[in-house]
This record gives C-alpha cells, structure tokens and sequence, in this order.
C-alpha cells in the first residue's frame, strides 16, 4: 500500500531542545491515525513539518509522494488547526466561497456549510461567530478543496454535543471514502472510537505503534473484578491460572491477567465465594496513562 505520509529520521531542534528526535513513521494511504502524547511531547512540531509549515533539522519529510510544500500536493491536502484566522469583511459564505477559490476541485459551497452545520449561519460576519461555530468553520476551510488527506488538531474543542455529533458522523462518511485522517484530540474516547492506529509520542520519540487493541493491550490493564467472601484469600487467587497479580479494595477485588475469558473461567470454577463478578477489558485512556501518565495532559 502507497504512504500517505513519510518520516525518516526526522529530527527537529530549538536551541537545547529536540522538539523531534530521530522520528521514523510511515502513514498508509486511508487509514486513520490518532497521534496522541502529553503536551510538549513533539506532535504539534511533527504536524508543522508534515505540513510544511516548518522544515526539519534534519532528516527527510513527504508527503503524499512529494514535499509538504509542492503546490501539487497541498492541493491534495486539508489542515483544521486549533487557530483560524478569518478577514474581518468577510461573512462565513464568502469566507468558504475564498477557500473554494485556492483548490482545483473544490467541494461545493453548499457541501460545506451542510457538513459543517453552518448553513444558518452563512450570512454571519465569520468573525461574530461563537468559538463553537468559529471550529465548524475551520472544518469547512479543511474540506473546502475535497482533500485526500485531512489534518485534524483538536478538532471538537468547543464544539457543544451535538456540533460534536454531527462532526464525528461526517467524519466517518469520508473515512469510508478512502481518505487518509490524522488526528490529535484531547478526548481519548473520540480517538478509540475512530482511529485504526494509534501513535503515542513522548519526548519527540515515538514511544507506543499499533492498531487500538494492540495498545490497549500493552496497558495489561485487563482484569476481572468481583466481591469476594471473607473466607477468600490472596494466594488462593494466584493460584488461579492466567492470574497475574491481585489487588483489594474492601471485599472488592480485581484479578489482571491478559485473557479475561480464562479469568472469568478459572474463577467460576474455582468455587470460591465470590459474586458480582465484571470484566473490564481496558480502554485507549487506561493504555494512554499506563505509557505516559495522566491523560489530561495529551
């Protein structure tokens, strides 16, 4: 399968400090890529250079076959970055309708504002809109020139829930297109529930590559918990097979280990006295905090 995206050992420093040390990625044409890791970890750097925005240190970038700056290729591309900038005189139509002017096949203005949830507000000044309003159009300018490959930086920041429902629905419609997303988010469950790769980076360094159940898996956060009798002890449970370590709360125990089917299994029937027994399989944010701390500093 054709990259979309080319990183080799792509270094990027300021002064002291490598925002970017030594990165090597591969991004595959239409996947779905969720580049997460706490702030200062490099991905707004890494972004900058995919999209030409700033060069790197060292080391080689390309995208879409080409460099980040080829006409050709920004042509093919979409960018919703956490900052846009509109012209005072402009109303949010006419905003779009200059977007629309800088691409070759551009998607329709009417396209835009439906995908967008804009079209009330096609009339506005774009620069009275509400911070909510002001990321659906960002989402518009993205998609103004019908791009193969969309940046997506921390897309739904402001957005109520249903501007986020409605981002997240068209989405997915052009995910199943062949588009190639990348996003960075500091809503976890988002990420889990539509990337199909996640790279987590710390430090300027790729740290964790993988599909969702790979990196939730490398968390080992998998387990079974349940109420335990007092006749219930902690060596009776590692006894059990598949059982990795135990921990108490109260009468509430967990079990890890990574087959939580053979968990369940073992513990049925192992007659000891349990009940109000769960399995909890783990999720992005469990995996997130296990590789790089407190996920509220994606």
């Amino acid at each position: 399968m054709k990259h979309a995206i080319e990183l080799e050992h792509v270094t990027k420093q300021y002064r002291e400090k490598k925002a970017v040390d030594d990165m090597t990625l591969y991004i595959e044409q239409g996947s779905i890529v969720a580049l997460l890791g706490p702030n200062g970890a490099g991905k707004s750097t890494t972004v900058n250079m995919v999209l030409g925005l700033t060069s790197p240190t060292a080391g080689t970038v390309r995208l879409m076959g080409g460099s980040p700056r080829d006409r050709a290729v920004r042509n093919r591309i979409g960018a919703m970055l956490q900052e846009v900038s509109v012209i005072d005189s402009l109303k949010v139509e006419e905003t779009i309708n200059l977007f629309r002017s800088y691409y070759t096949n551009p998607l329709s203005t009417g396209e835009l504002l439906r995908i967008s949830g804009l079209e009330d507000e096609r009339g506005k000044y774009a620069t009275s809109l509400s911070g909510g309003q002001m990321r659906r159009l960002g989402f518009a300018l993205a998609m103004a020139g019908d791009p193969e490959l969309i940046f997506l930086d921390e897309p739904t920041v402001g957005m109520d829930v249903t501007s986020r429902q409605l981002f997240w629905r068209t989405i997915r419609s052009f995910a199943g297109s062949g588009r190639t997303i990348i996003l960075t988010t500091h809503y976890l469950e988002e990420a889990d529930s539509i990337a199909d790769r996640v790279v987590v980076v710390n430090q300027g360094k790729i740290i964790a590559d993988g599909t969702l159940d790979e990196i939730k898996e490398s968390a080992g956060n998998r387990h079974v918990s349940f109420t335990a009798g007092s006749n219930v002890k902690t060596h009776q449970l590692l006894d059990l097979p598949g059982v990795a370590d135990v921990q108490w709360a109260g009468h509430r125990v967990k079990v890890y280990g990574s087959d939580t089917d053979g968990l369940l299994y073992a513990l049925i029937r192992s007659d000891l006295d349990i009940h109000d027994i769960e399995t909890h399989k783990g999720g992005l944010e469990d995996a997130f905090q296990s590789l790089v701390g407190s996920p509220e500093a994606v």
